[in-house]
């Protein structure tokens, strides 16, 4: 067995060798080399097992042919109906929306891509409807923003190549708490997020609202900024004291 596993084995090889894989991919999108590095198996056998999770979908390619995490995990995710973040979510959201009066989403990263997990709905006149299960990029929007600010500098970096955005923002978006879009995602949208903190004060969703630009205005952070904080706050505390 590989020495890199001897310490926290389950006693079954391979599904341990597979959570190496899977737990390497957490953290993004990871050629075969990175993988090697990252998990220390063996290039064969990293590839093998890569290639076996993706049969499974647990696992796919992203456009340059790295690995990245597959859309199983969140299917596996959505059917276990025991979700706590999105349990809890539910409520903070549509006080989110009836304080603001803009529809309220709730955002993960996966990989490349951010997903909608949650969302409370304005429920009449003009709104940007996104719907539960969603996928979005992380090159634009505010949440996508927030997701990747408080990464670890290489993939913070890695995440800057080709966005919207640049460091300066981000920089300001950490400084102050919150970060706005406008037009940023698609013309005629704004939006604000602000980051959910799980246990150690990981950063594990962005909690968002969005409209139009005429209703939100061409400043959105001014307005909603403080409120939206309080309601990624609010989350963030209920998560830890239900750990």
């Amino acid at each position: 067995m590989d020495s890199s596993i001897e310490s926290e084995s389950s006693g079954v090889g391979v599904i341990d060798k597979a959570c190496l894989v899977l737990n390497a991919l957490e953290s993004g999108p990871a050629t075969l080399a990175q993988l090697v590095t990252t998990t220390h198996l063996a290039r064969p056998t990293a590839h093998r097992i890569a290639v076996a999770l993706e049969f499974h979908r647990l696992v796919t390619r992203d456009a340059h042919g790295r690995f990245t995490l597959g859309p199983r995990l969140n299917e596996l995710a959505a059917a276990a109906g025991e979700d706590h973040l999105l349990a809890v979510a539910a409520p903070i959201l549509a006080a989110l929306r009836d304080k603001t009066h803009e529809s309220a989403q709730l955002y993960r990263r996966q990989g490349d891509v951010r997903i909608c997990v949650a969302n409370a709905e304005r429920p009449i006149g003009l709104r940007d409807s996104i719907p539960v299960g969603a996928t979005m990029s992380m090159q634009g929007g505010s949440a996508a923003q927030v997701l990747l600010a408080w990464e670890e500098p290489d993939r913070l970096h890695r995440g800057l190549v080709g966005s919207r955005f640049n460091a300066t923002m981000l920089s300001a978006v950490r400084r102050r708490g919150w970060a706005q879009s406008v037009g940023e995602r698609e013309p005629g949208v704004a939006s604000v997020s602000a980051p959910v903190r799980g246990a150690g004060g990981k950063v594990v969703a962005a909690i968002s609202i969005s409209g139009p630009i005429e209703r939100m205005g061409r400043q959105p952070g001014r307005t909603h900024g403080p409120v939206v904080m309080a309601a990624a706050r609010r989350l963030s505390e209920v998560l830890r004291n239900e750990d």
